[in-house]
């Protein structure tokens, strides 16, 4: 029997819904508004396998379903609007359907099964669906399937904690490690019988360790994964109601929209991550990415309003404390990046003072930052038409990425080297050109 391919099969199926549920849902929103709908499990059908279009209020409640704002059903270009295929809606019962997602196109790559990127207009959609809706309340008491204990959720989330802090050349060697872990969680969570507190604990472990593992696949490139497992955390930050988390993944998301040279969709999803996040280093962690992205189209005033605002959030007291998932940030991040924005606006001199002081102020435990760092110094250095001290970051950035496993990094003097050609003579560029063939 051939799949189903039908955008809404696929929305539906990884929502983990059967035609009957998808039917009995919609009925449901009709009754929500007082009226009532007709729709059954064939009329489903008629839309995923013959073709048939739903009218105008079936969709409406098609997205109620689903979690997408109204604003952006367009009845007349159905199905383009439903999620990417893949992408599970976020929504009551969405966690474990999202981290499988994520957990099975990892295993696919692995069958040389090649996933893309989700789109801009699914992240922005998504990003949307997060800041206007309330969690569900899927944390509660669950009373079958296997008993799980406190003393089970703690080896775990110990072991979580030891993985993910590892020194950073040694990160490359934890990713079958943490993955595993994120699998065992998830059984966990779909299969176990557990308190509301436990499940909570259970629900927050695995949107840290599906983010630690996005971030490795992002690292490597792999920007479908990536994306997969970033909105999984989404999905499990959202259910134990955990908004500052969820702000936190929704950057990472806007993030890798900037690194895809999609800045519009990164200050996108960052409005709608602003809106629902409280802390100031949370807050200015998001302005910071802002501020990325406006530079990136170049809108001069808005980039300097969203650094000026990410500076004074650094550095406003505050009795509560700093999400894990932005404690790193320091005025080092805030002086590199504030440069990197300037590079793009044309500032060049003051750029390049702001990224040295930056990698001045680093600590030596963040060596992919310090690669990253290195890389845009020599960039700066080229656009000065600096190329000997250009080279020598270059070169610095390359081996130091090459060393523990930072592919991204490695990616970023690659992408250089174009900009090496005319100065092919000068001191370090040959060494540097043989060390990136």
């Amino acid at each position: 029997m051939a799949e189903n391919t039908h955008p809404l099969a696929l929305v539906r199926a990884a929502a983990g819904m059967t035609g009957v549920d998808l039917a009995r849902e919609i009925c449901a929103a009709a009754a929500r508004r007082g009226l009532r709908s007709g729709v059954d499990k064939q009329r489903v059908r008629k839309w995923e396998v013959a073709g048939v279009k739903p009218d105008a209020d079936s969709q409406e409640y098609i997205a109620e379903v689903f979690g997408i704002p109204l604003e952006l059903v367009d009845v007349k270009a159905w199905p383009s609007w439903l999620p990417d295929a893949g992408m599970t809606p976020l929504g009551p019962a969405s966690t474990v359907p999202a981290l499988r997602e994520a957990l099975r196109a990892s295993m696919e790559r692995s069958r040389r099964f090649v996933l893309s990127a989700i789109s801009g207009t699914a992240l922005i959609t998504l990003a949307g669906t997060w800041a206007a809706a309330d969690a569900w309340l899927e944390v509660a008491d669950r009373t079958q399937g296997k008993p799980i204990g406190e003393d089970l959720v703690v080896l775990l989330e110990e072991t979580s904690a030891r993985l993910t802090s590892v020194a950073t050349q040694e990160r490359q060697h934890t990713a079958p490690l943490i993955v595993a872990h994120l699998a065992t969680v998830t059984d966990l969570i779909a299969d176990g019988r557990y308190s509301s507190a436990l499940g909570l604990r259970l629900h927050a472990l695995a949107a840290h360790l599906s983010q630690t593992v996005a971030w490795h696949r992002f690292d490597h490139g792999l920007h479908g994964e990536a994306g997969r497992f970033w909105i999984a955390g989404l999905h499990s930050a959202h259910a134990s109601g955990d908004r500052d988390m969820g702000a936190a993944i929704l950057s990472d998301l806007a993030y890798q929209a900037s690194w895809r040279d999609d800045p519009r969709t990164a200050a996108r999803i960052l409005e709608h991550a602003q809106s629902r996040t409280q802390h100031p280093a949370a807050r200015s962690l998001l302005q910071l990415r802002l501020a990325r992205a406006l530079a990136a189209q170049g809108e001069r005033s808005a980039t300097l309003r969203a650094l000026n605002a990410a500076e004074h959030l650094l550095n406003t007291p505050t009795p509560d404390p700093v999400p894990a998932w932005c404690s790193w940030l320091s005025a080092a991040d805030l002086a590199v990046d504030s440069g990197r924005c300037l590079l793009d606006l044309g500032d060049t001199s003051q750029a390049h003072r702001l990224i040295a002081e930056g990698q001045a102020l680093l600590p030596p435990s963040r060596d992919k930052t310090r690669g990253v760092f290195l890389a845009y110094r020599a960039q700066g250095h080229l656009i000065r038409r600096e190329p000997e001290a250009a080279a020598a970051d270059a070169l610095e950035a390359l081996e130091l990425a090459e060393r523990i496993g930072a592919p991204r990094c490695v990616q970023l003097v690659h992408d250089l080297v174009p900009a090496f050609a005319p100065y092919r003579a000068a001191e370090g560029v040959p060494e540097l050109l043989h060390a990136v063939v």
